[in-house]
């Protein structure tokens, strides 16, 4: 008599399980989220040790610091945890593309899209967990540096918990975006190319253009968007957190979208 073979379904919470186990699987996974956290925590105190040692010592302050407060020197180190995290993004999907482990995945599930959805969500999670927890302890440590000058915030300063929520879900959207073009693109290279040029290098290259088409244009820049999020003072020709929220994940969506279609429609 044939023994009977056991009946597996694959289900969300499986799908989500199997990912999870996945991601903390990789050497890659536990050095770059130490240097995520590394990067938010190090910056932000470094800048403010800075400022109050400008400040105390009597010297003219640096134009970066002229209206910095405890809540923008401790998140000094968001726009290179970025990188950092977005990279890792990448990394979780695109390796599988490379090392051909995608085919045995999408053989567990095979419609296909739960992976995608899983990736995401597991990664934007532990992403913003992280970078909660920095932002949070450098806040603690930065506002402790420079309190007694004119930069002290406390968490029941106006903007200021908006401020550290905003960041570290800002943090946490870059990396499902970096998962997504993983996804989209299928190339380690492409993805970060894709990421850098869109976080770092475009911005750099709007700024070049007339100011009146700089000004329209800038508002709905990933990066833009994204710093509105977490910004305690707003310019006239900046979005607000809420309008900076919203096309953040505007630009999350159209990266999934396009993941997603690459996903259900070429072959692994």
């Amino acid at each position: 008599m044939a023994a009977t073979r056991p009946r597996y379904r694959v289900t969300g919470r499986r799908i989500l399980r199997s990912e999870w186990s996945k991601l903390w699987s990789l050497r890659s996974t536990w050095i770059t989220l130490t240097l995520a956290l590394l990067f938010v925590v190090a910056f932000g105190i470094i800048a403010a040790a800075r400022y109050k040692s400008s400040v105390t010592s009597g010297r003219q302050l640096d134009p970066d610091f002229a209206d910095a407060t405890a809540l923008s020197l401790s998140l000094f180190g968001v726009p290179i945890a970025q990188l950092a995290l977005g990279v890792l993004g990448v990394l979780v999907t695109a390796g599988e593309y490379s090392t051909g482990t995608i085919r045995s995945t999408l053989a567990a599930v095979p419609r296909r899209l739960p992976v995608l959805w899983s990736k995401s969500f597991v990664f934007g999670l532990v992403a913003l967990v992280l970078s909660l927890v920095g932002v949070v302890v450098t806040f603690l440590i930065g506002s402790n540096i420079v309190s007694g000058t004119q930069a002290a915030l406390t968490f029941s300063s106006t903007g200021v918990l908006r401020g550290l929520l905003g960041a570290a879900l800002y943090l946490g959207l870059v990396g499902v975006i970096g998962a997504a073009l993983g996804v989209l693109l299928r190339s380690v290279a492409g993805g970060i190319s894709i990421l850098v040029a869109g976080l770092m290098l475009i911005p750099g290259l709007i700024s070049l253009l007339p100011k009146a088409w700089h000004q329209a244009v800038e508002p709905y820049l990933p990066s833009v968007a994204g710093q509105s999020m977490f910004d305690l003072h707003h310019q006239a020709h900046t979005p607000t957190p809420a309008v900076g929220l919203l096309v953040f994940v505007a630009w999350t969506a159209l990266a999934l979208a396009g993941a997603a279609w690459r996903l259900a429609s070429k072959d692994a």
